[in-house]
């Protein structure tokens, strides 16, 4: 299989706190790779460094086969690298429909552009095609800020299809939302991968992760300390002492 992203021994400190020690990864094409380990263990700053909002102290990152170490995000993303947050990024006072049209606009004034209804009626289709895809057609035309949070994260899934990218990395697309939303977005992820889509998931849900996921990387203290199938995870010493470990210096610090 294709390695489309590579991380390799990046580490990345802020002030005394280092929150990535020599961690590599690969991701293969076409594949649902799972990211996990306890609270701080360094996963969403890996996130930050390959999708260019943290600057790493040392290491590599390549996609597809290109060095993108130390680029700017809107560089990543051109390449066809999306990502979505743990807390989502949407805009609460455009509606929904505004939100992904929004996504289209490529220019510095594409809020104005968009205040303005100067969306083609290609990106108009395509906006309601991709809401229609995560279930929020309805809510098109409603503000953005009344939605639940589950619906918030279908909406950032939905904005960041718009430019079609081949990796999608996804911060915690499980957490604080009711099952039945959970159980829509784990359906559009594996619809998404049938077609193509390989996928990097940050998640705390194991059931969540093991369920959906071909290989699971785990981080401890800023390192990726085993990958494998979730089977093997599972069976990990290293997995548990990880977890375990955790509990018990939160015990000691109270």
């Amino acid at each position: 299989m294709t390695e489309l992203l590579v991380v390799d021994g990046v580490s990345k400190a802020f002030g005394g706190v280092q929150a990535l020690s020599g961690c590599s990864l690969t991701l293969s094409e076409g594949s649902i790779g799972g990211l996990i380990g306890p609270n701080g263990s360094g996963k969403t700053t890996l996130f930050n460094v390959i999708t260019g909002y943290v600057r790493a102290d040392s290491g590599q990152v390549s996609f597809k086969g290109k060095q993108v170490t130390g680029a700017k995000p809107d560089q990543i993303f051109g390449l066809g690298l999306g990502r979505t947050f743990q807390l989502t990024r949407i805009f609460s006072r455009l509606t929904v429909l505004e939100n992904m049209l929004v996504a289209t606009q490529q220019q510095e004034s594409w809020l104005r552009s968009v205040a303005r209804g100067s969306a083609s009626a290609a990106e108009h289709e395509r906006a309601m095609e991709l809401l229609a895809f995560v279930g929020l057609t309805r809510l098109a035309e409603s503000q953005a800020g009344i939605l639940s949070y589950g619906q918030r994260k279908l909406l950032e899934l939905a904005y960041v299809l718009i430019s079609d990218p081949a990796v999608i990395l996804l911060d915690e697309p499980a957490g604080g939302i009711n099952p039945t939303l959970i159980e829509e977005i784990r359906s559009r992820i594996i619809e998404l991968n049938k077609s193509g889509t390989t996928f990097l998931i940050v998640e705390h849900n194991m059931e969540f992760v093991m369920g959906l996921c071909d290989k699971v990387t785990v981080m401890d203290m800023g390192c990726a300390i085993v990958s494998g199938p979730p089977a093997e995870i599972r069976a990990d010493a290293r997995v548990l002492d990880a977890y375990l470990g955790s509990v018990e210096e939160a015990d000691d610090d109270a």
